[in-house]
């Protein structure tokens, strides 16, 4: 699968399979990309906790405060986004700059993550609503969520979907 395959195959998954478990290969696989994931001065200012069995399910939870994210508890691992601390170099540049290099570092984490979780068949959904204490409490982290991924194979009605963007001439410009 190239990457213009894996960018038209990869949605995000709102019903999981319960039943199918995520081999540990293929996790392997998703974990090495988010290794390789480019960052602002190769600092990788994140830390990620794969949450399995009933740790993914309390996380889970701490998503769905107010109805929301229903579905991530069918997902049998979570994987949680935290912050890490910066590098030197990264942490000069974010102040001297006024950019938060940590948020686009651990966008494209995620980015990477989510794509090679697609290339081995795999679903994945990325979760902005959550219970950042509640999280950090099952998770034992001392620094803040930034994210949750579902992670696991579609259920068979989980069909994709048309995408919905907007035009290349709406997004690029050549000057």
């Amino acid at each position: 699968m190239d990457f213009l395959e894996i960018a038209n195959n990869r949605q995000s998954c709102r019903s999981y399979n319960e039943g199918k478990a995520v081999e540990q290969e293929k996790l392997d696989k998703i974990l090495e990309a988010l290794r390789l994931a480019p960052s602002a001065c190769n600092g990788q200012p994140y830390y990620v906790t794969v949450c399995k069995g009933e740790n993914a399910k309390a996380v889970a939870e701490a998503t769905s405060g107010l109805g929301m994210n229903k579905f991530a508890v069918q997902a049998p691992i979570m994987l949680v986004i935290s912050e890490a601390a910066y590098v030197k170099s990264a942490a000069l540049g974010a102040k001297v700059k006024g950019n938060d290099y940590r948020s686009i570092d651990i966008g494209i984490a995620a980015a990477y993550i989510t794509a090679e979780a697609t290339a081995q068949g795999l679903a994945t959904c990325i979760l902005g609503w959550f219970d950042d204490g509640k999280i950090r409490k099952i998770c034992g982290l001392d620094k803040p969520v930034r994210l949750v991924i579902t992670l696991g194979y579609a259920s068979e009605n989980d069909k994709l979907r048309t995408k919905k963007r907007k035009n290349i001439d709406e997004l690029v410009k050549y000057i």
